[in-house]
């Protein structure tokens, strides 16, 4: 089987259309490292209309490899009637720095109009969630109804509520985690090596060239996309059926080829990389005494979500979140054969989950 050449990069650049999103310059932001991201840019997209008063807004943090768009990743959750409701919230989903689909990030053009690449700076949980602060405070939200997210989106809504108690009524944090863990960490940096090891990474400066490391990337996806599944779901939906095409494929290999297909146009490698060493890095106790004292801080009603069958983020450590947060309600454990993904899945359940959420918040 052939396949067309692939693309530098799947990162949105300037002469792909914005589609609904909007783009919000916030200025420069300081991050962990000591080091400043100039004139940064937030791409953002929003539904329902923001009150007079700016006190019906709902803040929505995308997983790694999610976007703006919350309903291209997270379908019947956004609209008139559904958990995310456009009648009486404005919900807004900015894109995290370091991202690639329009705020500003390894594929955006420095200050001196080159390509950032390898000289984009390490970002954190906390620079993100930084930017998404002076995001708010451009749009005039002061605080938020809820903050909520999966995954990556689950560590900043966890750190909104630990920094930013006064700014947010509640939050909700979905198959994630107060800190790292090893075994996450040996994975995701399998994933990174994957990357930095294709021939066309150039160092993270592939940006000029016909062929960005799309095949580092396309490893490093079909790894992460295991640990999104469970076993079960692979040998029941899979098993050691042969794809029953002229590439001697088993059928799993093929499903796998797809993911990476489908991320590469529309990801970008080094942004894979930023996020992955950002969550990497996450440690909601790091300065503040350890992750008990940490949790123990926050102030306002947490609700953790975790999915039974999440070998990625599995259950203890959103148990663990439960525990140690004096204002956070029973741990809600989802039932689901998708493992981590259960969250995209599981829309009525997780849905219900949201409309309590928002309701502790009132």
């Amino acid at each position: 089987m052939t396949h067309p050449i692939a693309p530098v990069t799947g990162a949105w650049l300037e002469h792909h259309a914005p589609g609904d999103r909007r783009f919000l310059k916030i200025g420069d932001v300081p991050l962990e490292s000591g080091e400043t991201l100039h004139d940064v840019t937030i791409a953002y997209q929003s539904w329902g209309v923001l009150s007079e008063n700016k006190d019906n807004a709902i803040l929505v943090n995308h997983a790694m490899t999610g976007w703006s768009d919350v309903p291209g990743w997270w379908p019947s959750m956004v609209g008139a009637g559904l958990p995310f409701d456009t009648d009486r919230y404005f919900i807004v989903c900015p894109n995290v720095i370091g991202g690639c689909q329009g705020s500003t990030g390894p594929s955006s053009l420095a200050p001196d109009g080159k390509r950032y690449g390898s000289r984009f700076p390490s970002v954190t949980i906390r620079d993100m969630v930084n930017a998404e602060i002076k995001f708010s405070d451009a749009l005039g939200i002061d605080k938020y109804v809820l903050a909520v997210g999966p995954s990556l989106g689950g560590m900043r809504s966890l750190e909104w509520a630990v920094q930013l108690p006064h700014r947010v009524g509640a939050i909700c944090t979905i198959g994630s985690s107060a800190v790292a863990t090893g075994d996450q960490i040996g994975t995701w940096s399998i994933e990174l090596r994957a990357i930095k090891t294709d021939p066309n990474f150039n160092n993270g400066d592939y940006y000029e060239q016909e062929v960005g490391p799309i095949g580092g990337m396309g490893i490093a996806r079909r790894i992460a996309h295991l640990t999104y599944r469970t076993e079960a779901e692979m040998d029941i939906r899979f098993g050691r059926e042969l794809q029953g095409d002229d590439t001697g494929r088993y059928a799993v290999e093929s499903y796998l080829d797809h993911q990476a297909e489908k991320l590469a146009h529309r990801f970008d490698a080094n942004t894979y990389i930023a996020l992955t060493e950002a969550m990497i890095s996450h440690d909601i106790g790091r300065e503040r005494g350890g992750v008990a004292a940490a949790l123990e801080s926050i102030q306002i009603p947490v609700v953790v979500v975790s999915i039974d069958t999440d070998r990625l983020f599995p259950v203890r450590l959103q148990a663990e979140i439960a525990e140690f947060t004096p204002t956070a309600e029973p741990l809600v454990t989802i039932s689901s054969p998708f493992g981590h993904d259960g969250f995209l899945v599981e829309v009525e359940s997780v849905g219900n989950v949201i409309r309590q959420a928002l309701k502790l918040s009132e």
